[in-house]
């Protein structure tokens, strides 16, 4: 059982991410560039948009906003799979969601873990997007027992950490020493390797059946492949980004740019070419690079099928994968389809498209058993006795992680694979469900509620 010894999974997590996001800047100097741009870009918009900045301080997102990150991973193996299942377990962070990659070209299946209750979230937002290789999908025969043989071979978890790990969880928990030290030992699963595990050629066999592939079978360990930091204006860091010596991908991935944002929107800079030390020779390989992200409201089933339906429909009246060339044509068509998504959050609210969270205002908490206090939770805000502001949305879109896959690879990533997807596989390689994460947007949004009618005694 936890105790009181025991330091708390959410300040696990916070250590960890603060620790990977030190290591990765050590690794990938352009990310400390990113960051600043970042940085300086939040400032500029919260001093120009005092609204924006009282939303976000009122519901505490103001305080998680530099340290929000998340980062990307890429596995071999199902035993890979549940062992990090249970590492990222210490640190409070559960799966949520199933992504089917194949109809993009990626042959991956994936999930988000990340913490679920939004207290947790508060203390540290950190999730990692983690990817499983589906072998069944490489063409070779010979090619493909190849890759299974390498993965096989591999241990990508040190020694301390899989008895930590085994620690924690017969103890509940872990002290402050063992915490620190978890952390330490964690870490080196995603630290970048400059020696790979196979010959060039081999390599090379696996890069021209998906690069993607030759960044999971050809190494040691998993490596983080991006860390991605919240902007709160990502037009504006992208067109900053050329001035920083930092080249971006042509289209903003997710929706367009609106005045209220909905779910994700994410750019990138290009992989970096990396020196690698083959078996038998020297060479490179591009895998990690820069990416930044601009979150949204969540949307409820309603309002993610008429994304789903607008995002479809300019992509089909596009005709091709959104890229350099028909960048500003996709950009048009976005804006033109999705102008029949109401961009007011008040308007998704009636409609039903978004979930919110609820705040007992200070004149309600004045107001509290008097004889005319409203009743109804809509009458409660209609009188300014509740604060009702947009839930932001923790997790990742299909198609966007397919997109920055792609664009990120390169054309050599765009294969393609019939759409192919197999959650019950992926669930029994992970050793547990994944979470539904609408559940858990509604059970937030029914929590806020719920509080707001108690303190206000409604």
């Amino acid at each position: 059982m936890p105790s009181s010894l025991h330091v708390s999974p959410d300040e696990i997590r916070k250590g960890f991410s603060q620790a990977m996001s030190a290591m990765y800047r050590d690794e990938v100097p352009l990310y400390g560039a990113l960051m600043a741009l970042v940085a300086e870009t939040n400032t500029r918009v919260l001093d120009a948009e005092p609204d924006l900045a009282r939303q976000l301080q009122r519901t505490g997102e103001i305080q998680r906003l530099d340290m929000e990150r998340h980062g990307a991973i890429r596995l071999g193996t199902a035993a890979e799979l549940a062992t990090i299942c249970r590492l990222f377990g210490v640190m409070g962070m559960q799966p949520v969601g199933y992504y089917d990659l194949t109809p993009a070209g990626v042959p991956v299946h994936s999930t988000a873990f990340r913490a679920v209750h939004e207290d947790a979230l508060q203390t540290s937002p950190f999730r990692v997007f983690t990817s499983l290789l589906r072998l069944e999908l490489i063409e070779n025969p010979d090619l493909r027992a190849f890759a299974a043989a390498a993965l096989a071979k591999r241990s990508i978890f040190t020694p301390r950490a899989l008895a930590l790990i085994e620690q924690a969880e017969q103890d509940g928990g872990l002290n402050t020493d063992d915490a620190a030290e978890f952390i330490r030992q964690a870490l080196e699963t995603f630290r970048w390797h400059h020696t790979a595990t196979v010959t060039a050629a081999q390599y090379q066999q696996l890069s021209d059946q998906h690069r993607l592939i030759a960044d999971v079978v050809a190494f040691k360990g998993p490596h983080i492949n991006h860390l991605t930091p919240r902007t709160l204006d990502i037009d504006q860091v992208q067109a900053a980004m050329p001035g920083k010596g930092i080249t971006p991908k042509a289209v903003i991935e997710g929706p367009p740019r609106r005045q209220c944002p909905i779910l994700l929107r994410q750019t990138s800079f290009k992989a970096l070419d990396e020196a690698i030390a083959f078996t038998d020779a020297r060479g490179s390989h591009s895998a990690r690079f820069g990416e930044i992200e601009q979150r949204g409201v969540a949307l409820t089933p309603k309002g993610r099928a008429l994304y789903d339906r607008l995002l479809n429909a300019a992509r089909d009246e596009l005709g091709a994968f959104p890229n350099d060339t028909n960048a500003a044509r996709y950009m048009q068509l976005m804006e033109q389809h999705f102008q029949v998504f109401p961009d007011n959050h008040a308007h998704m609210r009636e409609q039903g498209l978004a979930y919110f969270r609820y705040f007992a205002t200070e004149k309600g908490l004045l107001a509290r058993g008097s004889a005319n206090q409203p009743r109804t939770l809509e009458a409660l805000i209609a009188a300014g006795h509740v604060d009702v502001e947009p839930l932001v949305y923790e997790d990742f879109l299909p198609v966007s992680a397919a997109g920055i896959f792609q664009s990120n690879l390169g054309d050599a990533a765009q294969s393609h694979y019939a759409a192919n997807s197999n959650q019950a596989e992926f669930e029994q390689a992970l050793g547990r469900k994944t979470l539904d994460e609408l559940t858990l947007y509604d059970e937030t949004q029914q929590r806020s509620m719920d509080e707001c009618m108690e303190a206000l005694n409604a």
